[in-house]
């Protein structure tokens, strides 16, 4: 074969490093935003944090009598031009070295608060408090504490008492079944009401037992939660009217009763840990008009330090020059990531506004159909850009605070060849549902009518598969005998 040379034209993508960073704080969460800032600081002497006081009083000037007013810029303000010094087929972390230095960070010297709320009480930790108040032998205090332990979060026994008996007979000599019935009985007692049951039925009779025997209806709910619990749930209002011999009256107050119950007794004593949403940005309106502004609190404001900088003799090719140079190039790139991280926030913000200015005036029943396309070829960025800048953001609006992706759903036809969200649909069925008779609820066929004289023409299966993704029941299910 003869040997030649071609040459040939083309274009090829290539990731640089600079590239793979943007890509990167572009998609991450606040949360994860705030670490990557901190992981940044404590690795790179270039990056500081501005801090408000200092640049009051003129601290910076102090401390550094020749400045380059280049490395002056924020990652909130415009960059200079940045050569390209780091290797193509390089990765950022390789480049990376992370020489761990510990930084002065405000941030971190900040009194956290948060940190100092009081754990919550646990259902096991609560239940053994009360353990300790009860006069126990040691004996039945261990078979208490298997007990407690097979507790799970609602407050039933996740393991029968047969299991119980099994397990605690290696540790218990001539242990005897009834004695683990005897202290089941008594944790039972232990609040909250109901704790303990072996299922929904045994936990609303241990809670009934706790009403006053004053109260008329106590026996007949009694009755009613161990015999015909089933009827209940079958809403068969004839059938209990007959077994429980009782008016309709009665029956209302009967299962009045019944309803006051807690199914799951122990769900408000195991509470989680609460997590609060801190907005990305912030939707107002002033003089009418709706206005967008990011978040201010989310990421502290950076800067190239300039005692580190003024350092850096340019013709110097020492190690720790050189060592210094990287660094500096390395927070540039930071810094303009970040602030091309926020423009390209604040754009998406501001376009979401824009079309979705009814959603902020009436709520989710005025929701616009919207897809990421639309957005991508108004701001002219890729869709997967799109994509990225709308995972885990959030936006404060009148209406509470709302994933990005929220906005963005399929939609139906309408009559008059308008579209409908999908958004819009689930906030119309869930108005007619909240507003329908308990005595007779709207099937998914009638709400479908209902929807088409609206003008939106949507099939009963989807409004049962919409219904079915709120979590709302059937029509049967719904129904109420009194």
């Amino acid at each position: 074969m003869k040997q030649s040379l071609q040459l040939r034209l083309g274009q090829q993508l290539t990731m640089t490093p600079q590239l793979q960073q943007a890509i990167k704080l572009l998609q991450l969460s606040t949360l994860d935003l705030q670490q990557e800032i901190q992981q940044v600081l404590d690795s790179n002497m270039m990056l500081e944090v501005i801090e408000d006081d200092a640049v009051r009083h003129g601290d910076s000037e102090m401390l550094a009598p020749k400045v380059d007013t280049r490395d002056q810029d924020t990652c909130e303000g415009s960059q200079t031009d940045i050569p390209d010094e780091l290797a193509v087929d390089s990765s950022w972390e390789d480049v990376y070295d992370g020489a761990q230095l510990a930084m002065n960070n405000p941030v971190a010297d900040v009194y956290d608060f948060e940190a100092q709320r009081t754990k919550s009480e646990t259902l096991p930790e609560h239940l053994l408090w009360q353990l300790e108040l009860t006069q126990f032998t040691e004996r039945d205090l261990e078979i208490a504490k298997s007990i407690i332990d097979s507790i799970n979060g609602d407050g039933y026994l996740m393991s029968g008492l047969n299991d119980i008996y099994i397990g605690l007979q290696p540790q218990l000599d001539s242990l005897d079944f009834d004695e683990v019935v005897a202290v089941l009985h008594s944790v039972q007692n232990f609040d909250p009401a109901g704790v303990a049951a072996l299922n929904l039925q045994d936990c609303l009779r241990l809670q009934l037992l706790q009403v006053p025997v004053s109260n008329p209806y106590r026996d007949k709910a009694l009755e009613l939660v161990v015999h015909y619990l089933d009827l209940l749930a079958a809403q068969e209002q004839s059938k209990l009217l007959k077994r429980l011999n009782v008016n309709e009256q009665e029956l209302t107050h009967i299962i009045a009763l019944v309803r006051s119950l807690d199914p799951k007794p122990g769900a408000k004593i195991q509470e989680s840990e609460e997590e609060y949403i801190i907005p990305d940005v912030y939707v107002t309106k002033v003089s009418g008009q709706w206005q967008v502004q990011l978040n201010p609190d989310i990421a502290p404001k950076l800067r190239i330090n300039p005692v580190y900088s003024g350092m850096i003799k340019r013709s110097d090719s020492s190690q720790d020059n050189n060592c210094m140079k990287n660094h500096l190039q390395e927070a540039r790139w930071f810094i303009k990531s970040l602030h091309s991280r926020n423009d390209t926030l604040l754009r998406v913000a501001r376009s979401i506004v824009e079309k979705q200015g009814d959603f902020l005036e009436h709520g989710s029943i005025a929701m616009r159909p919207m897809v990421l396309k639309s957005i991508a070829a108004e701001l002219e960025l890729h869709e997967s850009t799109i994509s990225r800048i709308t995972t885990q953001k959030y936006m404060h609006t009148p209406n509470g605070i709302v994933e990005f992706k929220y906005f963005f759903s399929s939609h139906v036809g309408t009559e008059v060849g308008g579209e409908c969200s999908a958004i819009a649909i689930r906030a119309f069925i869930k108005e007619l549902i909240a507003s329908e008779n308990a005595m007779k609820p709207l099937s998914d066929d009638k709400i479908a009518k209902l929807l088409q004289e609206k003008g939106i023409i949507v099939a009963r299966r989807t409004v049962a598969k919409y219904r079915e993704a709120m979590f709302i029941q059937s029509s049967s299910q719904r129904k109420r005998i009194m």
